[in-house]
């Protein structure tokens, strides 16, 4: 912790013990908590709650807990054994039989944590919270409005539809009550009416005969606790209330009018410098401070793979259950071990910070950091509410950070808030999100993360992956949904590459046998006896020659496609779209992926979204991996990245594929285009791109992807291998970071030739696709599959196919080094060709039949 920081948190704590957090609104407004006449009533509600003052017109003030996770930073354990006492309290009140029958809901989005660690306390009890966010597919079974919230509109969408039936199933008798208690719980209870909306809505559909109601602390008039006995009778239920504390909330005449003006005056005078302001010393009467700049005088951030356990919900929009509960006890400690991984032994004052409804699960990852970790760690959520911020000792909420929002809500965008985080001393945030919020506005140079950037160190994402339920259709005729997909794979569980450079929608094959000679294979794919994607080739080693011509060319290169990186990304960030989310064919699109992710952040700071996803010849993209990016971003963002076109043949077929799907633009983005087949293109020449030279050991240690049906089912992703054998030859990382080395230098020149392209005709000409078919009839080929035009297509006939010969152009020099030493290894003649479009072409075996060339079936030789 840095010494400013350490002093401020340790000021902090000396004030708390001095100052109460709602002296300021007392003063000013004559508000006044007063306890419930018990010793120490009064001391006891002022620990809990502080004030502060909210922009909204039905109510002036805030209560702002100092346990409940929301607005205050604070331990998680503090947090969840709040919760967790008060089901142990509601358990000992309903009895071990009742218990066990209870269900228990709770209010987004300020109670979605509370609610669960009350559930818990319970121990047996299913719980489900109300949302904001409607989910396309799933059927609400009730909602109720909160009257002075800031937004108003709760849903209820359990997966189980009987669930809050209770013991009486889906077709209950007319008049039948269930016996089976809801447990309703809130952060505070204050008049009572968002309770009393919601169990007269649930009564009506779910009639039972008792309720009751949680709450941090009850603070009802007299009146009101006379009202909710009076509804009780009404009904013909019990209701019960829970409560850690009580008290009283007196308000002067006028209290809302006095309110509104002294946030309109704040607000004018000294807010501004609370948004996104880093420092902790305003008076609230500051000037205006700028947004800050992502990355700005921190680490980038950085991504940790969680390995959420399958099945198990993020929380509780749609239902979790007791067993859901214990899948996640004991992954918890696993999960905590990666994150302070991830946040390494230079972290000792560490915030972990929910999202919004997200609130159990960064708050259980947070109890289990502190089990794990001698850090401080403290736990909060951002907020869709938004209130005012002084910094005075006297007022609960010193500092917001505003960002917008970054999950696609129901009701558009808007602001979004956290308080109470900048100029806390947090020398690390690890910022939890679920996998529906992990979009380019979070990753945006004013999003949330840029903003913590500019107040921390460092900053960690953690996804945890949105459940989205399968109802199955009463009618079993009608098409069922197909399941929740999984998220994408990452680095380093599959693949070498960094788990934020790229996530891979495919399944992991890599404990399965798909390798074949390279002869068989042949034989099989020209006899129709096999397609190419069914099978892998052996993967080739290179000798000693090779790698050095591999550094030597990287070298020769890198400067040519770190420009090339530069024009195309440039290109695509001013002509497709602001927020372009790349999608590379696996797997030689995916090192130009992250190539062009990592020029729009050393450039703009900007984090594009960057997924890997199958295509294969002749059967078309993986569909499944379109649903899943249909779910998690606006098709019309996805941006589809290969490395190089060679005849078309893929940009067609995926042309063909995304017919069916509605949204996304079949245009590809190629570092090279010399078939002349896209709009969106890094260059047009034919020259080297040395990831063409390897597999594997230059793809991220990944293979080409597989599509067999004993492996791959209706509802899978495409598969591929993890080849962690090879990791002491691999050269991905090296890749990357020689290329990028170049990127400074080429800026004025990738900008001249941005300005020049997007005004110039780009439309294609299908050249190569006309050389192509020329060729093929000339050599008597009479198939165009066979071949393979482009130095990175030839180089991959070389490496996986039976060679026949090799066309080179004339006087293609240094470029066509490493085809000439393949070519030389597996015996193949290279021919030198006049009025080529390309450096060269690969022309596999036509009607091959094992021995007609190659000696072991090998791709080339080894040593």
């Amino acid at each position: 912790m840095n010494g400013r920081a350490g002093r401020t948190a340790t000021a902090e704590k000396e004030t708390a013990n001095v100052v109460w957090s709602g002296s300021w609104v007392a003063e000013r407004l004559g508000v006044e908590l007063v306890g419930d006449g018990k010793p120490d009533g009064d001391r006891e509600l002022k620990d809990l709650l502080g004030l502060a003052l909210r922009r909204n017109p039905k109510r002036a003030h805030l209560l702002v807990s100092n346990v409940l996770g929301k607005h205050v930073p604070q331990k998680p354990s503090v947090v969840y054994g709040a919760g967790f006492e008060l089901g142990r309290k509601v358990r000992a009140l309903l009895g071990d039989a009742e218990a066990r029958r209870a269900v228990v809901l709770g209010y987004a989005e300020t109670a979605t944590g509370l609610g669960h660690a009350v559930a818990d306390g319970l121990g047996v009890a299913p719980y489900l919270h109300s949302t904001r966010r409607p989910v396309e597919g799933v059927a609400r079974a009730g909602g109720f409005e909160e009257s002075h919230s800031h937004a108003t509109s709760h849903l209820l969408l359990p997966e189980d539809p009987d669930l809050l039936a209770g013991d009486l199933g889906p077709a209950p008798l007319p008049g039948a009550v269930s016996d089976a208690p809801l447990v309703l719980v809130d952060d505070e209870f204050s008049t009572g009416n968002t309770v009393l909306n919601t169990i007269r809505a649930l009564h009506e559909r779910y009639p039972r005969s008792r309720y009751a109601i949680v709450a941090l602390v009850d603070m009802r008039s007299p009146a009101d606790r006379g009202r909710l006995a009076e509804f009780a009778a009404e009904i013909g239920a019990r209701v019960d209330l829970v409560a850690r504390s009580s008290g009283t909330v007196t308000l002067p005449e006028g209290v809302l009018e006095k309110g509104r003006a002294l946030v309109a005056a704040h607000d004018g005078a000294g807010s501004a410098a609370h948004d996104g302001a880093g420092s902790a010393a305003h008076d609230g009467a500051g000037s205006a401070a700028p947004r800050p700049v992502a990355g700005q005088g921190s680490r980038p951030c950085a991504r940790v793979d969680l390995q959420w356990p399958a099945g198990v919900p993020d929380g509780g929009r749609h239902g979790f259950t007791p067993a859901h509960r214990a899948v996640l006890e004991q992954a918890l400690p696993a999960m905590a071990a990666r994150i302070a991984e991830a946040l390494g032994d230079d972290a000792r004052r560490v915030l972990i910070l929910g999202f919004e409804e997200l609130m159990y699960a960064p708050l259980r990852l947070g109890t289990a950091l502190e089990d794990r970790t001698d850090a401080e760690v403290r736990y909060s959520t951002t907020t869709r509410s938004p209130v005012l911020a002084v910094d005075d000792p006297g007022y609960a909420i010193r500092t917001r950070l505003v960002f917008p929002a970054h999950d696609d809500p129901a009701d558009g965008p808007g602001d979004r808030y956290a308080y109470n985080v900048a100029g806390a001393g947090f020398d690390a945030v690890v910022l939890v999100v679920d996998s529906t919020a992990d979009t380019p506005g979070l990753h945006a140079p004013d999003g949330l993360l840029a903003q913590l950037a500019a107040h921390t160190g460092h900053v960690v994402l953690a996804v945890v992956p949105s459940y989205v339920p399968s109802h199955p259709p009463a009618d079993p005729t009608e098409r069922q949904e197909p399941p929740v997909l999984p998220e994408p794979l990452r680095g380093p569980a599959f693949s070498s590459y960094a788990p934020d450079e790229v996530g891979w929608l495919l399944q992991d094959l890599s404990d399965t046998e798909l390798e074949a000679p390279t002869e068989e294979r042949e034989e099989a794919i020209q006899s129709g006896g096999a397609h190419y994607a069914e099978s892998l080739p052996v993967e080739y080693q290179p000798s000693a020659h090779y790698q050095s011509l591999f550094k030597a060319a990287l070298e020769l290169s890198a400067a040519r496609v770190a420009r090339a990186v530069g024009t195309v990304t440039e290109t695509v960030l001013a002509e497709r779209t602001p927020r372009p989310v790349l999608v590379s064919l696996a797997r030689a699109g995916t090192p130009v992926g992250v190539l062009m992710r990592r020029w729009a952040r050393h450039r703009h700071g900007v984090d594009l979204p960057h997924y890997a996803v199958s295509i294969v010849r002749g059967r078309g993209i993986d569909a499944n991996a379109l649903r899943w990016l249909a779910a998690h971003h606006d098709p019309a963002d996805v941006v589809f990245v290969d490395g190089w076109t060679g005849k078309g043949a893929i940009t067609r077929e995926l042309s063909a594929a995304l017919a069916e799907f509605e949204g996304f633009d079949p245009e590809i983005a190629v570092l090279a285009d010399p078939g002349g087949c896209v709009r969106t293109y890094g260059t047009r020449e034919d020259f080297l791109i040395p990831s063409a030279c390897l597999n594997s050991t230059v793809s991220g240690l990944i293979s080409r992807t597989v599509l067999r049906s004993d492996l791959v089912g209706p509802e899978d992703f495409h598969g591929a291998k993890f080849y962690r054998e090879l990791a002491d030859t691999d050269v991905s990382g090296h890749f990357l970071d020689t290329v990028a080395a170049h990127f400074d230098e080429v800026v004025d020149a990738v900008d001249a030739e941005v300005k020049e392209l997007l005004a110039a005709d780009r439309a294609p000409t299908w050249e190569g696709w006309a050389a192509v078919e020329r060729i093929s009839e000339e050599y008597g080929i009479h198939d165009v599959n066979l071949v393979k035009p482009g130095v990175g297509e030839t180089t991959r006939v070389l490496l996986r196919r039976v060679p026949w010969k090799i066309l080179a152009k004339r006087g293609a020099g240094a470029d066509l080094e490493h085809i000439r030493l393949l070519a030389e290894q597996r015996g193949v003649p290279v021919e030198e060709v006049d009025e080529l479009p390309y450096s060269c072409v690969g022309l596999i075996h036509p009607k091959y039949t094992r021995g007609a060339t190659g000696a072991d079936g090998k791709a080339v030789e080894s040593q």
